[in-house]
């Protein structure tokens, strides 16, 4: 197996000091992966990870986790592996490439434990979300979105900035997905007239930008947005002497930090340890006593994506969270957003 050429050019690699390793695991239904090592100068070795895939939708989704991964890096360097670049391959037509850290996942075990002095996935998370993103080029104030497309799975998301999270997570979440959805599965009148009425009348009683934390909202922080356990383990970066809690195939996003929870909420999450952990150092927005209500309004969002991804049996969780919402905060005016 052979790397390919820009590949070699982007990391400034002699080809003769490259071996290639294919199916390493990991990545996405339209994403192949593989692994290169780098012999030095010096006799050691360097491992990278390797991700390709064909045609624009795969430059598109490289290019946001690697935005994803830089942003997440940024802030907390030990959470996620470094992304190295991307772009398209040179030797082999209309396929794109990632190029990241190997993380090493041998001797992976379960999640950290609070009681080491090794810094556990809910103080990494809890430093990723009590950190302010970047505002915006271009932008005088916070902004909720991010700077590239990314993907969730396979769908590529309408990450345009928004000054109001309320409006971006009506907008550029729940109704963009249903559209998709409706591409993917056909119109389905009930299940729209159900989103519709979540956007316009749940989405400004439970996370309204002048009802939440008593009418001054939330700060955008950097999510990774995909956040579940088959997207987290105990691994080694390169630097690290041992194993610690790392995250990938990040879908990263400005947003409101409890968003990050819906997902996890929807695949049984990290346990019950991991959320008492995160909670003592990420205190939950106000009110407080509506907390399990908004997560379950951003676990809609990925019922509705794997709906439009997959079909099937998903189309039923994303009803039902909606018709439980809907009779605790089905009242409102419909022009709000």
């Amino acid at each position: 197996m052979s790397i390919d050429s820009a590949i070699l050019n982007l990391l400034k690699l002699d080809p003769s000091n490259v071996t290639a390793s294919g199916g390493v695991g990991g990545g996405t239904s339209s994403a192949s992966t593989s692994s290169m090592t780098v012999k030095g100068s010096d006799g050691t070795t360097t491992k990278y990870f390797i991700k390709t895939g064909k045609g624009k939708a795969a430059e598109v989704m490289f290019a946001g986790e690697h935005q994803s991964l830089t942003a997440i890096r940024d802030i907390v360097p030990t959470l996620c592996p470094r992304s190295y670049g991307h772009g398209k391959l040179a030797d082999t037509p209309n396929k794109a490439f990632l190029v990241t850290d190997f993380l090493d996942l041998s001797g992976r075990g379960s999640l950290v434990s609070s009681n080491t002095n090794v810094t556990t996935l809910a103080q990494k998370l809890a430093k990723l979300h009590t950190t302010p993103a970047p505002i915006p080029e271009g932008n005088e104030k916070p902004q909720f979105g991010f700077p590239v497309p990314t993907c969730c799975g396979d769908t590529q998301q309408d990450n345009t900035f928004c000054s109001s999270w309320e409006d971006f997570y009506a907008n550029h979440r729940i109704r963009f997905i249903v559209a998709r959805s409706r591409n993917s599965n056909g119109t389905d009148k009930q299940l729209e007239d159900m989103v519709e009425d979540t956007c316009t009348k749940v989405v400004p009683q439970l996370i309204g930008d002048k009802h939440l934390n008593n009418g001054r909202g939330v700060t955008p922080v950097v999510v990774h947005g995909d956040l579940w356990s088959g997207n987290a383990s105990m691994g080694r970066l390169p630097g690290m002497t041992g194993p610690e809690d790392i995250i990938y195939d990040s879908s990263a996003v400005y947003a409101h930090s409890e968003f990050e929870l819906g997902i996890m909420k929807m695949f049984g999450g990290f346990g019950g340890g991991f959320l008492k952990e995160y909670h003592r150092l990420v205190p939950k927005t106000e009110p407080v006593d509506e907390y399990d209500d908004r997560v379950a309004l951003y676990e809609l969002y990925h019922h509705l994506n794997h709906y439009a991804m997959f079909g099937g049996g998903y189309r039923s969780g994303a009803m039902r969270i909606m018709k439980d919402l809907d009779a605790k905060y089905g009242v409102g005016d419909k022009s709000v957003l």
